[in-house]
């Protein structure tokens, strides 16, 4: 061993233990990070791509500064026909993570989130409504389940927990926030529960009858001791027939009732000829208002977010029926 590398050895040794601590240090971070579920990059948001609207103002309440949410199904859209675009597969593919309804709301949709869901975070918010909190769904759904869970707003403060616990899971340095922005939008959902419990509460027993364009209101109905009927079943895929309109007719002629509701999300059509055929009869129907059950209302609107699409649905009933 000559004496310049004799001379030299402890420096070369010092330099590579330095080296060694460092990849190890980087090593441990990058481990650590992973054990805290962190998958972002500091100082970038999380792209989070959704499919209804009612979704959508969740993410954005509880995911608060730190999320960009990306809606596909826009105001007036029909979650059970719609079919993926080419840039929806654009957003489902730039998401950081995707959140859905699921029971198969998104029916034309469900293979695609399905396969999707092996490369990245794919969370239906109805995945922890406890079962024996479902209603049971319908042959033509292909679900064993109805979907239509947010008319339950117990129901929606389950997938605001969903909802928040993912976002943690994802991102543990801004869980915190999550959390407390979580605790104030389910504050504010405990609050439009008790006013609807109220509000339907105050229409006279015998004049609590709910009759829309499709079956949309089961969970309402459950929830706020209303009872309600549909011209169609839970999905829209299939026109009403003449059988469930003269159904329907003969229904609200026996019983007298004088109103039903159109939907925003739904052609009025087959109710416009319910409402003829009992003129037939001689029984006179109104129209007591538009209510919204799949779609939410246009963006910037009150209605366009899910507390003010509630309380937008209520105020119609209670003025129509009371």
């Amino acid at each position: 061993m000559n004496k310049q590398f004799k001379k030299d050895l402890p420096r070369w040794v010092t330099t590579v233990g330095v080296l060694s601590l460092v990849l190890v240090l980087a090593t441990a971070c990058t481990q650590e990070q992973k054990e805290q579920g962190t998958a972002v990059e500091a100082g970038q948001k999380i792209k989070a791509t959704t499919t209804i609207g009612m979704i959508s103002d969740i993410v954005g309440k509880v995911g608060g500064d730190h999320v960009e949410v990306t809606g596909i199904m826009k105001s007036g859209v029909d979650p059970h026909l719609y079919k993926a675009s080419q840039g929806d597969m654009r957003k489902l593919d730039q998401a950081d993570i995707i959140f859905y309804n699921g029971l198969h709301l998104e029916g034309k949709m469900q293979d695609i989130l399905e396969k999707i869901g092996k490369q990245k975070p794919v969370i239906p918010v109805s995945k922890n409504i406890a079962q024996d909190q479902l209603r049971a769904g319908s042959p033509e759904m292909g679900s064993e389940h109805d979907p239509h869970i947010w008319f339950n707003v117990q129901n929606w403060m389950s997938a605001v927990e969903t909802i928040r616990d993912e976002l943690s899971a994802l991102d543990a340095a801004h869980a915190e926030d999550y959390k407390a922005n979580a605790e104030a939008y389910l504050a504010e959902l405990r609050k439009l529960d008790d006013y609807t419990r109220e509000q339907i509460a105050s229409i006279p027993e015998a004049q609590r009858v709910l009759v829309t364009a499709h079956d949309a209101f089961g969970y309402f109905g459950d929830a706020y001791s209303i009872q309600v009927k549909g011209l169609q079943g839970m999905s829209t895929e299939s026109e009403a027939g003449s059988q469930d309109v003269t159904r329907l007719r003969d229904y609200l002629v026996e019983n007298k009732i004088k109103a039903v509701f159109v939907e925003t999300s739904v052609p009025r059509k087959a109710i416009d000829a319910v409402i003829q055929g009992a003129a037939q009869q001689g029984h006179t129907i109104r129209i007591g208002g538009e209510l919204y059950s799949d779609a939410m209302g246009k963006e910037g609107t009150e209605e366009g977010t899910y507390i003010g699409m509630v309380k937008h649905n209520v105020n119609t009933m209670v003025k129509a029926l009371k």
